[in-house]
């Protein structure tokens, strides 16, 4: 594992350019700037993007919008259009491309179009998927887009705990699509994708923690990630907070309520590296964010510098650095979400 994330680094560093580079020190001084004087100031474009393939999923997982059917936004594809504009606008100082938000990305007819798009642009490319789509011929042209990180959702590692989170899900479809990956990464002798199990960790899946990494190890996967899950309705408990206290987001106050771990920062370093597009062209904080309540622009009718750094993007940064617990989304943010293992 330990050298597969050192293929990952060196592909991610080979992505550099100059212009890139010089981009990421313009967000860093910035934001250094922003925090220091407490006047917000953006410079330069964002380092990282995520762009929402859809919000459509197969699945009907219990803490997550798309599996809850519980969107007030419109569920829609991602237009080629409107995603090779965008690229074509930032991607000379953009770096880490993340084709993911809510949704399934591999439900997007043209997804592995887009992320070749991508590749062809010089960026670092990774999705997050359920796997449940990666047939021989997907897993394919999964290696051959040239795709950098494959994330792949494994919340069980028996069809028994794996169905009670990711509801309605086949885990055998699941192990199916990796291997998929695995053999085609092997044939084309292609050193990407970087595949990682991701591991949420919830109370009826914690005793198989050890199983995972066997069962990646088995497999031929490169990484396994433990991920703490977000729950929304948690002060009061739920059945999918871990007993593990170092797999919670929440600890317990020993009263029957539950409480946020971490302490909330005035300021958000992803305000000034990094932005989240919906399906649709709406340009939201971060992935918090997950009904688009907080839009600060729209991509489809004006250009993402602009939107970049206009008023409301400002705003929402300068709001920010005054008080963070003044924003909803911001005050239960659990920021900080992954454990390796």
């Amino acid at each position: 594992m330990r050298s597969s994330s050192l293929r990952d680094a060196r592909s991610f560093m080979r992505k550099a350019t100059l212009r890139r580079v010089a981009n990421g020190l313009q967000v860093v001084a910035s934001y250094v700037v922003s925090r220091l004087t407490g006047r917000a100031r953006a410079w330069g474009l964002p380092v990282a993007m995520s762009f929402e393939p859809t919000t459509s999923c197969n699945l009907r997982c219990p803490e997550c919008p798309s599996g809850l059917r519980s969107f007030t936004r419109p569920t829609g594809m991602l237009p080629a259009e409107l995603f090779k504009r965008t690229m074509d606008e930032v991607a000379s100082r953009l770096w880490y491309l993340i084709f993911y938000f809510q949704g399934e990305p591999y439900l997007h007819p043209e997804f592995l179009d887009l992320v070749a798009y991508a590749h062809q642009k010089g960026l670092y490319t990774a999705t997050s998927t359920n796997a449940h789509f990666l047939n021989d011929a997907n897993a394919r042209r999964t290696v051959e887009s040239g795709l950098d990180r494959l994330i792949i959702s494994l919340d069980g590692t028996t069809q028994e705990v794996y169905q009670q989170y990711r509801v309605g899900g086949k885990l055998e479809k699941v192990l199916a699509g990796t291997r998929n990956v695995v053999k085609w990464r092997k044939e084309l002798k292609s050193s990407t994708p970087r595949i990682i199990f991701q591991f949420l960790v919830v109370r009826p899946n914690e005793h198989q923690i050890a199983d995972a990494r066997q069962l990646a190890d088995a497999l031929g996967v490169d990484d396994v990630w433990f991920k703490t899950a977000q729950i929304y309705d948690y002060q009061q408990g739920s059945p999918l907070i871990p007993t593990i206290d170092y797999y919670s987001r929440y600890q317990n106050n020993g009263n029957g309520t539950y409480s946020l771990k971490n302490k909330l920062v005035n300021g958000c370093w992803k305000m000034w590296h990094s932005c989240v597009v919906t399906w649709d062209g709406k340009v939201v904080p971060c992935c918090f964010d997950k009904d688009a309540e907080y839009r600060l622009g729209d991509n489809q009718h004006e250009s993402f510098q602009a939107l970049w750094h206009g008023q409301k993007y400002q705003g929402f940064r300068q709001a920010l650095l005054k008080g963070r617990d003044q924003i909803e989304m911001c005050r239960n943010c659990t920021e900080g979400t992954k454990v390796w293992g």
